[in-house]
């Protein structure tokens, strides 16, 4: 298997779906805004310097600006470079988009100081040793907070079933990195039926003045 085989599927839309929304695998722009609601709901990203990894279309930054908050800086990376293309299309403020692969390359990951890194639906086509490889790297750059969704492998057996490209990861196991990094962790697993989908916010230790 090639060492990017986490991005194939992605390619593969790209090539398939063009501009449109099916080029981001997921299921529906519904789920995709539940998701994206449960971030905002964890976490305050108005005047913080965001890095959204696995941006795609920058879907994420258009849910922002939709509802109201602006970032300070937002900054989207990608290993698509199709995608890439498409978002800066798009003509937004205050943002950048950058081609790049973090898992080959995490410094990518310290793009623009940022204040938090999220990571929504890019974790579903990576094994559990790469997605902790760029969790630990996504922790080491923010300055702040580290916010990520996954398919939670606690979901109830009436959840959506999971085949390739897509599978379920190891709850306990990134719960357990999580606390072993901060105590400061929050972890959520309502806002799709079913535990489908689960969600964990890390923030940095604050410092005692």
């Amino acid at each position: 298997m090639p060492r990017d085989d986490y991005l194939e599927p992605y390619r593969r839309a790209s090539e398939s779906f063009g501009d449109n929304f099916r080029v981001t695998l997921w299921a529906s722009q519904h789920t995709q805004v539940t998701r994206f609601e449960a971030f905002t709901e964890m976490f305050d990203f108005a005047g913080r310097r965001v890095l959204d990894a696995g941006c795609s279309r920058g879907d994420f930054l258009a849910h922002l600006l939709e509802i109201g908050i602006a970032c300070a800086w937002y900054t989207g990376v990608d290993g698509v470079e199709q995608v890439i293309h498409q978002a800066r299309d798009r003509g937004w403020p205050q943002s950048t988009f950058i081609h790049g692969d973090f898992v080959q390359h995490p410094a990518l990951l310290a793009s623009g100081e940022p204040e938090v890194i999220c990571f929504s639906g890019t974790l579903n086509t990576m094994t559990l040793r790469q997605t902790l490889g760029v969790l630990r790297s996504a922790w080491d750059a923010t300055g702040e907070a580290l916010i990520f969704n996954f398919l939670s492998d606690l979901a109830t057996p009436q959840a959506a079933p999971q085949g390739y490209p897509a599978h379920r990861h190891d709850t306990h196991r990134l719960l357990a990195w999580a606390t072993g990094c901060t105590g400061r962790v929050i972890y959520r697993q309502d806002y799709l039926p079913h535990g489908h989908d689960a969600a964990i916010l890390m923030l940095k230790e604050q410092r005692r003045g």
